[in-house]
């Protein structure tokens, strides 16, 4: 399990460090809220980020349990630690600024088999999955609308200080995570063939 949570958790940061750290193409849910909170009321980030984390993990925790704060915990982990191993080196991929929607669909793939991977293992790379998961617990709904739901209310926000042709790449973004991420966390595990003698 944690060697799949490493790996996803991984695939997610290198794709986030390398491509929306370069084109300042972002997603909606905890950074998002933390950018708008910060430009509008001035709320110091790192003030406000840990308390989105912690309201969204106490949500978590009231409808999916301990278990998967314990495992989120260790997720959380994995995505902090590569977060600083990326960081160690220059960006290994081409500077897509002047391509945004390849840029768009191309961090998008990335954060949605990356968070996937994480999600299928029952934990969260942050509180935008923590949300979501709950969100999706609550209603029903299939996880990629509860991701959807999230994304799109903050990048909704966003527009009142962000341009909009860069929230539209920022939709395109997880348009593409969204169904990816659900699609991982339930793409059906193929069976085991049976041994000799059983």
């Amino acid at each position: 399990m944690l060697l799949w949570i490493a790996v996803g958790a991984g695939i997610a940061t290198f794709g986030i460090h390398n491509i929306h750290e370069q084109t300042g193409i972002t997603e909606g849910g905890v950074i998002g809220m933390m950018l708008f909170l910060h430009h509008w009321f001035h709320i110091p980030s790192g003030w406000s980020t840990p308390v989105l984390d912690i309201t969204c993990y106490l949500l978590a925790f009231r409808f999916l349990g301990g278990r998967f704060i314990r495992i989120s915990v260790l997720s959380t982990l994995c995505v902090s630690m590569f977060y600083n191993f990326w960081d160690l080196f220059p960006y290994m991929l081409p500077d897509l600024s002047a391509y945004p929607l390849a840029a768009a669909l191309l961090g998008g793939m990335f954060v949605g088999v990356g968070v996937g991977m994480i999600v299928r293992q029952g934990g969260s790379s942050g509180g935008d999955d923590a949300l979501a998961l709950s969100i999706s617990k609550v209603t029903h709904w299939r996880l990629s609308r509860a991701y959807l739901f999230t994304d799109l209310v903050v990048l909704g926000l966003s527009i009142s200080y962000i341009p909009l042709s860069r929230i539209a790449f920022s939709v395109v973004t997880v348009m593409v995570s969204s169904p990816l991420i659900d699609y991982v966390q339930n793409v059906r595990r193929q069976p085991q063939p049976e041994t000799a003698g059983e």
